[in-house]
């Protein structure tokens, strides 16, 4: 139903991936500031450049939001949209560290249908179709079955590992990996890499739209803290509660956990 959707998705990521990649290796990144701590580099503009041109031609009706175009109430009276992050981990990018990805997704009428993630550096490419399953380089990925937390890792955001707010949550779980880009978490969780991602921190829609059709494709839950899917475009693209990614079992008992 949206396999012409995904293929040109697909080839919109790889391409926005070399533009990336590009940009990666070479010593001056271009670092601006859009606000304190939130960096922006000349590849976030290119990449987007590249990805709004690409898919607004080949999709000329849909409604478009993505983290670094600027926003339009258009695409709120549009029941196509695509939400995109054309580099998510930009910290991690600057820094030289190889977790970060393109984010691309479709909805329709607020549900996610087109999930893409990919990280060019490692070559990941993660990506579900609505009641298609989730693929990871063209396999398919089935999320955790396990069911105990002292069994199971959990990925979490880097910035809020160093602010140590995992600590309390140490002998929860059998281990707790940072890893920038929510994006990249929420793709290698999909394909049962590790078992759960959570995130105690606001999350813009770019951010996570992509991985939740991911997610729910491979068989797991993608909802907030308390138990509630997440609708897209929408006016403030910004959800505050805490999001939990995993099999239902465990999503149960994270969110008591973290509750």
């Amino acid at each position: 139903m949206f396999n012409e959707e995904l293929i040109a998705g697909k080839v919109a990521a790889r391409n926005a991936g070399k533009i990336l990649m590009k940009h990666f290796s070479a010593s001056d990144k271009k670092v601006k500031y859009k606000s304190l701590n939130n960096p922006v580099t000349i590849a976030d503009y290119e990449a987007d450049q590249y990805l709004s041109e690409f898919i607004g031609g080949e999709f000329p009706n849909d409604g478009w939001l993505s983290e670094e175009t600027v926003d339009t109430k258009e695409r709120l009276e549009k029941s196509r949209v695509w939400i995109v992050d054309p580099l998510d981990g930009t910290k991690e990018f600057i820094e030289g560290i190889p977790h970060f990805s393109i984010s691309i997704a479709l909805v329709e009428d607020g549900h996610p249908v087109i999930g893409i993630v990919y990280n060019p550096s490692t070559e990941e490419m993660f990506y579900a179709e609505k009641e298609k399953g989730a693929y990871l380089n063209g396999s398919n990925v089935k999320i955790s079955i396990k069911e105990k937390l002292i069994d199971s890792s959990i990925v979490v955001s880097r910035s809020e590992y160093r602010k140590k707010l995992w600590d309390e949550y140490k002998e929860n779980f059998s281990e707790i990996n940072p890893i920038g880009s929510v994006a990249y978490k929420l793709g290698l969780v999909g394909a049962n890499q590790y078992d759960i991602f959570s995130t105690v921190a606001p999350k813009n829609e770019w951010d996570i739209c992509a991985g939740d059709c991911i997610i729910k494709e491979a068989g797991g839950v993608f909802k907030t803290i308390n138990d509630k899917n997440i609708i897209y475009n929408q006016k403030k693209t910004l959800v505050t509660d805490p999001i939990i990614a995993t099999n239902s079992t465990l999503f149960n008992r994270v969110s008591d956990l973290l509750y």
